[in-house]
């Protein structure tokens, strides 16, 4: 039975986050350099976020770039600067025939101006679209992006007594990003990375061993039709 037909349309999960892991690895296997693994990866994201888009998620987040990247070598996060660049440029057409709106979080500064430029123009071009959000997590930590809210109420000079939960999320990056309901991690590791921090609270976690180039969208709704298993709790004792 395809997996798609095992989705209960009514209960997909409203934000996915994905932690795309694996890339390195799976060129490793092929025989290739690194950059291979990225480019047959970027080539995964794109179908993930189509069929993402099809099952009706109003929100995915995908794990691009974190700020913990930039220890790897200068030729790989080169490549991964131009592989975004590239990507933002070319893939205008299939944002806008599936209505995608185009979000960055991270911390833009911290990106090279040209990077800066194509997400500013891409957010621009699709900021009407009302399909689903895809965020890009781009020079992202989740931990950084609490520190730069927290940056934000001081020097907006909130009292204490009125600083809360939602004082705190409206300084985040992209404040109407709901809570993740779903995060899904590739490539067998079985951790967060700094990924979505203060939005992963009560996020359902599924690590799957499958390497990102090799996810495809029959892995996708597998996962999906999992988390639709899961009994959310939220803390609550169950009747």
């Amino acid at each position: 039975m395809d997996s798609n037909s095992l989705i209960d349309p009514s209960a997909v999960p409203v934000h996915v986050g994905i932690i795309m892991d694996g890339n390195g690895r799976w060129a490793k296997k092929q025989g290739q350099p690194r950059t291979f693994g990225h480019t047959e990866g970027l080539k995964r994201a794109k179908e993930i976020a189509k069929a993402a888009s099809d099952l009706g998620i109003r929100y995915l987040t995908l794990y691009v770039f974190s700020t913990e990247n930039w220890k790897r070598t200068q030729e790989e996060t080169g490549f991964l600067m131009g592989l975004i660049h590239s990507h933002i440029r070319q893939e205008l057409d299939f944002y806008r025939k599936n209505m995608i709106r185009v979000r960055l979080i991270g911390d833009r500064s911290g990106l090279p101006e040209q990077i800066q430029d194509d997400i500013l123009q891409a957010e621009k071009d699709t900021e009407t679209f009302t399909g689903m959000s895809i965020c890009l997590a781009i020079n992202y930590g989740g931990r950084d992006e609490i520190v730069r809210g927290i940056k934000k109420i001081i020097d907006s000079g909130i009292k204490s007594e009125s600083v809360s939960e939602d004082s705190i999320s409206k300084m985040f990056d992209q404040p109407e990003l709901p809570d993740a309901d779903l995060i899904i991690r590739t490539g067998g590791e079985q951790r967060l990375s700094n990924f979505l921090m203060w939005q992963s609270a009560y996020a359902e976690l599924i690590f799957s061993d499958i390497l990102w180039p090799d996810y495809d969208k029959k892995a996708f709704y597998e996962d999906i039709v999992r988390f639709q298993h899961r009994n959310r709790r939220f803390g609550a004792v169950p009747v």
